[in-house]
This record gives C-alpha cells, sequence and structure tokens, in this order.
C-alpha cells in the first residue's frame, strides 16, 4: 500500500505523523511510505532521516495522492483536492466539525478521527489525546515558569528567602496531573481541583493538596463521576460552591493552569473577571482551553496578553511547542491504530465488529457516518 505523509500546513502546526521510527515499522510490513519533503523539518526529522528509514521523498501531490494518507490536521480544500476518492485518512480531524466531516465525506474519503477513540484499556496505546495533554501540561508549566518573574521554589540564601511559588491547577485530567507532577519538581506548592472526586487521591499522590467540594445531593455525586474518563456539567448549585472554593485560591496564586474540556461544547469558565482582579500583579494564568474558548473569559486565543496586572497566556497547541516528542508518541498512536484496519497481509480492512474502528470511522466512501 502507498501511505502518504504530507507536511502540514495549519498555521502553527509543527508536527508530523510519522517519524523514522514507525517508517521502519511500516516498510517492514511492505508499504510503500511518501513523505513530502520538509514534512518533519519543524519536528526536527530531516528528509534524510525519512530515506535512511526506508521512505521516499515526494513532494505535496505525491504525498496527498497516497491510498492513504497519515496527517495531524484534517485537511484543507486544496489538500483533498489532491486526494483521490477512496483513499483513507487517518489523523486528528476534529470529530464534533459537521461541516469539516461534511467535507471529507463529498471528496469520498474513509476517514477516522483518532480522538474519537473510546477511553478504554485496549485504547490506550492509540490515545492521541491523552498522549498530547500529556505533553501540553508539561508544556504548560515550563510557559509559566518563564512568564513569571520569580522563582518556582524556595530559596534560602544569604541576601533572605525567597518563598515557593503558590500553583493552582484548575482540570485534574491528563494535562493537569502532568502540570502537577512538574510544577512540583520545580518546587511550587501545588493546590488543584476537579469535579470528580476519583482524582483525589492522584492529585495526592503527586504532592499537590486537592481543593475538596463535597456534594449535597445525588444529583451532584452523579455527575461528578463522569463518562469515559471526561467531566459532564455539573448542577449550578455545586459550580456556586466551587467557584468560592476556587476564588479563594486564585486570589492568593502567582500562577493559575486551567485544563477543564468537555468535548463538543464551549470550555466552562472557571476563573472569572473578578478572579484575575483579585490575583497579584506579576501573576500568571495559563489556559490550555484557549481553543475551546477558554476557562477564563479575558483569555484571548493564541495571544499572550496582561489584564489587571497577570499575564495570560491562550496558546492553542501547546503539544506543537515541543513538537518532536509531540510527533513521536503521536505518530506511535497512529501505528497502533493502523494495527486494526491494516491485515497481515498489509492490505486495508475495516472491521464494524472492532468498538475503536468504530468510533473512530466519520465517514465512508462517500458516506457520512457521524451527524
Amino acid at each position: 500500500m502507498f501511505i502518504g505523509v504530507p507536511l502540514e500546513t495549519t498555521v502553527g502546526e509543527t508536527r508530523v505523523a510519522v517519524t523514522p521510527e514507525t517508517v521502519k515499522k511500516l516498510k517492514a510490513q511492505g508499504h510503500t511510505l511518501l513523505v513530502q519533503s520538509g514534512a518533519g523539518v519543524a519536528a526536527s526529522v530531516t528528509d534524510e532521516a525519512y530515506v535512511a528509514a526506508g521512505a521516499e521523498i515526494t513532494d505535496a501531490a505525491g504525498a496527498l495522492g497516497a491510498d492513504m494518507v497519515l496527517k495531524v490536521r484534517s485537511p484543507f480544500a486544496n489538500e483533498r483536492a489532491l486526494m483521490k476518492p477512496g483513499a483513507v485518512l487517518v489523523g486528528m480531524l476534529n470529530p464534533f466539525d459537521k461541516d469539516g466531516l461534511q467535507a471529507l465525506t463529498d471528496a469520498k474519503l474513509t476517514a477516522f478521527a483518532l480522538e474519537a477513540a473510546p477511553r478504554t484499556t485496549r485504547a490506550q496505546s492509540m490515545d492521541v489525546l491523552s498522549s498530547q495533554a500529556n505533553l501540553a501540561g508539561y508544556k504548560a508549566v515550563m510557559i509559566a515558569a518563564d512568564k513569571y518573574q520569580r522563582l518556582f521554589p524556595m530559596l534560602m540564601t544569604a541576601a533572605g528567602t525567597v518563598k515557593a511559588a503558590r500553583v493552582v491547577i484548575l482540570g485534574v485530567g491528563v494535562a493537569g496531573l502532568q502540570a502537577i507532577a512538574t510544577a512540583k519538581r520545580l518546587g511550587a506548592v501545588i493546590e488543584a481541583s476537579d469535579v470528580r472526586p476519583s482524582v483525589k487521591e492522584q492529585v495526592e499522590s503527586l504532592g499537590a493538596k486537592f481543593i475538596d467540594v463535597p456534594y449535597e445531593t445525588a444529583e451532584e455525586k452523579e455527575a461528578a463521576e463522569g463518562v469515559g474518563g471526561y467531566a459532564r456539567p455539573m448542577p449550578q448549585s455545586w459550580l456556586d460552591r466551587q467557584k468560592a472554593e476556587v476564588a479563594k485560591r486564585v486570589a492568593q496564586a502567582d500562577i493559575v493552569i486551567t485544563t477543564a474540556l468537555i468535548p463538543g461544547r464551549a470550555a466552562p469558565v472557571l476563573v472569572t473577571e473578578e478572579m484575575v482582579k483579585s490575583m497579584k500583579p506579576g501573576s500568571v494564568i495559563v489556559d490550555l482551553a484557549a481553543p475551546a474558548g477558554g476557562n477564563c473569559p479575558l483569555t484571548e486565543p493564541g495571544q499572550t496578553v496582561i489584564k489587571h496586572g497577570v499575564t495570560l497566556v491562550g496558546e492553542t497547541n501547546l503539544p506543537a511547542l515541543v513538537a518532536a516528542d509531540a510527533s513521536s508518541l503521536y505518530a506511535r498512536n497512529v501505528i497502533d491504530f493502523l494495527k486494526l484496519v491494516i491485515n497481515k497481509e498489509g492490505q486495508f480492512h475495516i472491521d464494524l465488529e472492532d468498538d475503536i474502528v468504530k468510533a473512530c470511522l466519520m465517514c465512508r466512501d462517500g458516506q457520512l457516518l457521524r451527524a
């Protein structure tokens, strides 16, 4: 099978869907890898490295005209025009983008959105959301440390004592847990909040204090359990109590990192403008939910701004800032998924009895399978 790997053209996207490591594995299965020239440069992978691994270097038409195309982001109209009807597309295609999925359907592609994989043990090795969120959590702390005009750890010097930075992390999924671990390694004092009570032990095991908001009704407790590893919208009564508790911590914080996302919805507001006003001058907020509107209404997606003396970082693609490792992990996710749709003879095959394949399949030969 001819497998194409084009250069990503989305602004700011530095990742690539295949690395020399995964090229070797696909080549060993008998496939021909067609990598667009320069596709891996931003991720520290040269054309020469791909050739050494067994790939062929081509242009955009060659990569996009393959039987199967591996991408990071969904292709634009000019890229879809180079893809042949019936081709297979694998990437992060945003399963909630109805117009985007319709465009892929109109192009008569068979498309798999890797973000739609169920959050099950079997699917862990191909969970692109987790692999990339892990890096986002790390990078968020690194950015906060860079923007913050003081140190993270406590230092005792002859000139006096420097207090440790106080970090508050809101949303303790994969990104939040990595942010806690990274901030802890830098010596910060950390508090964290999440609607799911099950994460309390994880938070405390990493050395942070959990901001506990008791549940007063069965409805609140049921919503807090979440679905498929994601939080659900909480009742307003609980949100009001959480807001009051979080507001106290935010006012005392030097760094706030927000990570709360609900698939298919706008990001919930966790840090209000009033909370920002209560923060000390020079404090930093890194809003990982910026692509979905932000957990703070003052966040400007794609921008770093200062409002009320607080620096708000609205980076929309944190994994792309560590492109080499992000690409390496993503490429491994991709190749593990391909094991489900390429049989032992090296032929493409769709098994709709497989829950992962069925969940990721967005459209097939001109038929939209997701409303």
